[in-house]
């Protein structure tokens, strides 16, 4: 039985991974947030850090927000772990601080270069992390996550579930796209693997489902779950793309920034993290979608 500290323990990941890890482990959740020179205390033999600023799509945050709660406050952690017992760092960064856009494949070798607060905090903190010298019998993981679902946590998911469940039709249905996921059981899975495995090397790893799918066939998938047809139009994306360009002087439902987001490919490989597990994934991609989208009833 270990005993595993884990900060930001109250929001989606933290009490999916309470709940996966507490039949055989003693959890305690740590609630930390940055301040200037406090010195936290450390006392378990993994820390998984969630804690941290989540990207905000509302756009009202300022970018130091970004830096003291995903920077610094990593910094003050991870130097509180390099003078404790603990043997494992778990830090949860993100897809977004090496790219915002995807041309081809994510892959753990593909050159960092962040362009939101967010996504360049995230990445100051794991070179902080990786500048260290890590002492004997420490493991430290970075985690990658592309976007992440589950049961309980709707996300950018809901809006195409409004569309479908109100027997909407899907109007972007000419642009073809691939996106990675991660379900949260998978997540944790993985997790779990690193903190039980004393074999798997340290270093950054990203973390995806095995296949990507399109927002098409996601549209499908939502279809199946709610029993009802999906409906798709396949406008002409010239059409498409004109609209939006309106959109960003008129108040329509869509703009330019908006069809990038539910357009664009983005493809996560998690190659690395699997061979190290070396086991399958437990969840598949449309299973877990699937999974996800059947939450949405209730």
């Amino acid at each position: 039985m270990l005993k595993i500290t884990i900060t930001g323990g109250t929001g989606f990941v933290g009490t999916n991974l309470k709940d996966y890890l507490i039949d055989d482990n003693r959890i305690d959740f740590l609630s930390v947030r940055f301040m200037e020179n406090q010195l936290i205390t450390i006392d378990s033999d993994a820390v998984i850090h969630l804690a941290g600023k989540a990207h905000d799509l509302k756009k009202v945050s300022q970018p130091k927000d970004y830096y003291e709660a995903n920077f610094e406050l990593t910094k003050q952690l991870f130097d509180a772990f390099l003078v404790s017992k603990t043997t494992v760092f778990i830090f949860m960064s993100t897809v977004k601080a090496v790219a915002d856009k995807v041309e081809g494949i994510l892959t753990e070798d593909s050159i960092p270069m962040p362009k939101t607060h967010y996504g360049i905090a995230k990445h100051q903190a794991e070179e902080y992390i990786f500048s260290k010298e890590l002492p004997k019998g420490k493991r430290v993981y970075v985690l990658r996550p592309c976007m992440i679902h589950g049961p309980g946590n709707k996300g950018n998911l809901n809006l195409l579930y409004k569309l479908v469940s109100k027997g909407l039709p899907w109007p972007l249905g000419a642009f073809e796209n691939q996106r990675s996921f991660l379900s949260i059981e998978n997540l944790c899975f993985v997790i779990k693997e690193l903190l039980e495995n004393e074999t798997i090397p340290s270093g950054v790893y990203n973390v995806a489902d095995n296949n990507s799918l399109s927002t098409n066939e996601l549209i499908q998938i939502l279809g199946e779950s709610l029993g009802k047809p999906a409906k798709h139009w396949r406008i002409s994306q010239n059409i498409i793309r004109s609209i939006a360009t309106v959109g960003d002087i008129l108040p329509l439902p869509l703009n330019s920034e908006q069809l990038q987001k539910l357009t664009e490919s983005y493809v996560v490989s998690n190659e690395k993290i699997v061979k190290a597990i070396g086991k399958a994934l437990p969840v598949a991609a449309r299973d877990g979608l699937r999974k996800t989208f059947d939450s949405f009833k209730n």
